[in-house]
């Protein structure tokens, strides 16, 4: 994506800057926004007060005395303005209102049509029948999260999860139906907005942050410096085609022995039926469903569940070691349903890792899941519509 400086005038670009402290700090005075900010208390009170009349910020009670007058203390207003956030999945899609401080406030999932048309005009009877039950809210727009190539300017899918999501105009056939604003957006880049801004504090500052998102495929988000890095055609992070088990062949996308195969849910569910001695799997059904169910035998102690899973786990960590090799990142996030076996996979993807303190990109590489626990793509998808509000002091793309 082409990066351009535009010319942001110095008010919006304060109004950012105090939503963001309250974004990442949850509850400040005006004077804790001052020093945090290096605004004058007299800026920071016109700013809050317009911030206030806009019902984008909330005034919440007393803070402690130390002697004068007890400060009020100040949050984002989860009250009065809202976002829908969709994030569409092969098997199962949702819908949900999100807040200006990134909680979910309700939600709902239909069973995804195969025609994307289908599949558009089924999230736009989900999106009217849930903000009925807000109304009096100011809806801020709405955000899609989907899979495979998106083309965030213009709100199209290039290249879905199969064969009919190709050049699909989501922006458009949605602004056409709700008349709102809406914003499009890769599934896991709105996931590693969400982990980064909305997660657990320990990655809010990180330089280089990776986020793995693992289902029926395996994408790559990168954070660099707090912002999304998208490459030049909107492409970047499909580390899944990273090939780790070279098999021959002439294939150029989607090698047998690339990380996608050797490590998404599928080949869980494979390496468990391989593992059991049953020669066929079960046909239809959510793949991911059944690798959660396998998760969880694991956990048991299911010999079989451990094995299949153990497996995927080094193949997995092969392929992190290559990429941590190459972009030396602060931390690598994990999302998805091999993280409900943690403490089976985590020393197995470890064990991928260069060992020994020279060896700098592996010494302090933060290796977690995801603190959202499988909300951060609807989470992203619902934050997408206030993102503006918060990166008017950042460089615009275009």
């Amino acid at each position: 994506m082409v990066v351009r400086r535009h010319s942001v005038p110095q008010a919006a670009v304060n109004r950012a800057r105090v939503l963001r402290l309250l974004r990442r700090h949850h509850r400040l005075s005006r004077n804790e926004i001052a020093q945090r900010s290096g605004l004058s208390e007299a800026s920071v009170s016109r700013i809050i007060s317009e911030l206030v009349h806009r019902r984008l910020v909330a005034e919440e009670g007393l803070g402690r005395s130390t002697g004068g007058r007890p400060a009020v203390h100040l949050r984002l207003d989860d009250d009065h303005v809202v976002a829908v956030g969709v994030d569409i999945h092969t098997w199962e899609s949702r819908v949900s209102i999100g807040a200006l401080s990134g909680g979910i406030l309700a939600s709902t999932y239909f069973r995804t049509p195969a025609d994307p048309t289908e599949t558009l005009d089924a999230v736009a009877e989900q999106v009217q029948g849930l903000l009925a039950g807000f109304d009096g809210r100011r809806v801020e727009g709405i955000g899609v999260s989907a899979r495979g190539l998106i083309n965030s300017r213009d709100g199209t899918v290039e290249h879905g999860h199969d064969e009919r999501w190709i050049k699909v105009p989501v922006r458009t056939h949605l602004q056409s139906r709700l008349q709102l604003p809406v914003y499009v957006e890769n599934n896991v880049r709105a996931a590693a907005l969400a982990e980064y801004h909305y997660g657990s504090p320990d990655v809010r500052d990180a330089h280089c942050l990776l986020f793995v998102k693992i289902d029926e495929g395996i994408g790559v988000s990168m954070m660099l410096e707090g912002e999304l890095f998208y490459g030049q055609h909107m492409a970047a992070g499909e580390f899944g085609q990273m090939v780790i088990d070279d098999q021959g062949g002439s294939v150029r996308h989607d090698r047998p022995g690339c990380l996608e195969k050797l490590a998404n849910d599928t080949s869980i569910c494979e390496r468990y039926r391989s593992q059991n001695g049953v020669k066929r799997s079960a046909a239809g059904g959510d793949v991911t469903t059944r690798a959660k169910q396998i998760c969880h035998l694991a956990m048991a102690g299911d010999r079989a569940a451990i094995d299949a899973l153990k497996e995927t786990a080094r193949y997995l960590g092969i392929g992190i070691s290559n990429v941590v090799w190459g972009l030396d990142p602060d931390g690598v996030i994990i999302d998805g349903t091999l993280t409900e076996a943690w403490p089976v996979v985590d020393t197995v993807i470890r064990e991928q890792f260069a060992d020994g303190r020279e060896f700098l990109n592996f010494r302090n590489l933060l290796l977690r899941p995801s603190a959202l626990e499988g909300q951060a793509a609807i989470t992203g998808a619902a934050a997408l519509p206030f993102r503006s509000l918060f990166e008017k002091a950042q460089h615009a793309r275009v």
